[in-house]
């Protein structure tokens, strides 16, 4: 559904949804295998071939050696929806998963995808994934990595019963993003917040968890935010947005209501921004009763807009900086920690974009119809740094709300959770 120019590859991995040729193929597609199943009562079916040893490579803050040696086998939970339809774009091809597995309404259930589903994007429905047959939404059957694209209300009741059954739940959903024992996590922020996962019941009964990523809206803006946080510390954030009509999903607003119009209001979105940025920039701690989240101590006030814009948000930001560097913070300094900012490189997690925090120098950039799709949509990109007469500095974020702002970052938490050892069998993950 994004238009323009995809930006070139930066990685030397091949494209989600680009099929690799030759000796790339070679390089970049392992052998397949059936992978684990999860069932109903939380034990698994292993694959019936012996894996093959990983070789070792080392992978952010747990210091677990891990690598892969097979394509995963997933699922998608919500398969028929707009950011359904988008992990199925992204995922088409993945060097590291394989759509195995769909599930959607009773209405879809038992019918072939492409009979089930409205496609809606710009890339052809992959004849593959159209032949599948639509599962129910029940835990039997289902791969042990399950990505969720639900709604919040039919999440809180599925999400936990997947978990229960040991899946690994991937979720874009609201549901459990403020729960204290899930993690709420953009692996280039804060992945030591996966330890949280650990906390769960479930993790331990069965294996299964849950994991989330951040609202559409807030996604963009914490990137921006996080390197100014770490080196010199943030006060005060104030933030406007002018958000897409896709982040409504499809149908979405209506036609009388967004053309030549601004919407005021999108239910929840203000206090779902505020309380996940804070959340997202916070620290976590250890004490008696395990590990938690202490949010970042800082005050923070969004206004949220629905603008006459099919994909990505942009958003107007001032911030007030703390004192960590003992003088005022130049103009210099920021641009700085947004180039040095990748905490992420040499991961090579496919798809983590080379630069996450791009600066367009331009005065009138960033715009959503030409810089929505830096970084294969996964990059935030801002411009318009200037001093802010009320706080410190003021600036604007553009990010792809359903790449980077859902099932981007979806995939992303994914792949980190890959790296990390956490997808593997009960019996085998490291419960750090």
């Amino acid at each position: 559904m994004s238009d323009g120019e995809v930006e070139a590859e930066r990685s030397r991995r091949p494209l989600p949804g680009t099929a690799p040729k030759g000796d790339e193929a070679r390089a970049f597609r392992p052998a397949r295998s059936p992978g684990m199943v999860c069932r109903q009562r939380g034990s698994f079916t292993p694959s019936p071939e012996p894996p093959v040893p990983p070789s070792k490579s080392s992978f952010l803050y747990t210091e677990v050696f891990t690598a892969m040696t097979h394509r995963l086998p997933i699922g998608i939970l919500g398969a028929t929806g707009m950011v359904g339809q988008r992990f199925i774009q992204l995922l088409e091809d993945h060097p590291w998963f394989e759509v195995t597995w769909l599930a959607a309404s009773d209405r879809s259930s038992g019918k072939p995808y492409g009979e089930a589903v409205k496609w809606r994007l710009d890339t052809p429905l992959p004849a593959r994934i159209e032949r599948m047959t639509v599962s129910p939404a029940e835990p039997e059957g289902a791969p042990r990595v399950v990505f969720a694209a639900l709604d919040a209300t039919i999440a809180r009741e599925l999400e936990p019963r997947f978990a229960n059954a040991g899946c690994a739940v991937v979720s874009n959903s609201s549901a459990f993003r403020m729960a204290p024992n899930v993690p709420l996590v953009i692996p280039e922020v804060n992945a030591d917040h996966l330890h949280l996962i650990e906390e769960q019941p479930s993790r331990r009964d069965s294996g299964g968890y849950m994991v989330t990523n951040p609202n559409c809206s807030a996604i963009g803006l914490v990137l921006a935010l996080k390197p100014l946080e770490e080196r010199f510390g943030i006060e005060q954030v104030f933030v406007a947005t002018l958000q897409a009509v896709s982040g409504a999903g499809y149908p979405g607003v209506a036609s009388m209501d967004i053309l030549g119009n601004v919407v005021p209001y999108i239910a929840s979105e203000e206090e779902k921004m505020e309380a996940e940025t804070l959340k997202l920039l916070g620290r976590l701690e250890s004490g008696p009763a395990g590990h938690a989240v202490r949010p970042l101590a800082a005050r923070m006030s969004a206004h949220c807009n629905r603008v006459a814009v099919e994909d990505g948000h942009t958003e107007s930001v001032s911030i007030k900086l703390g004192n960590k560097l003992g003088r005022p913070v130049t103009r210099e300094d920021i641009l700085t920690a947004w180039e040095e900012f990748r905490p992420l490189a040499g991961q090579d997690l496919p798809m983590a974009p080379a630069q996450p925090v791009e600066f367009a120098p331009q005065n009138d950039r960033p715009q959503p119809r030409l810089d929505r799709n830096r970084g294969r949509g996964m990059a935030a990109t801002v411009g318009r740094l200037r001093p802010c007469g009320l706080l410190d500095w003021k600036f604007t974020v553009l990010s792809h709300n359903t790449i980077r702002g859902a099932a981007g970052a979806a995939i992303l938490n994914a792949e980190l959770l890959v790296s990390l050892g956490k997808l593997e069998p009960a019996t085998a993950a490291s419960h750090a």
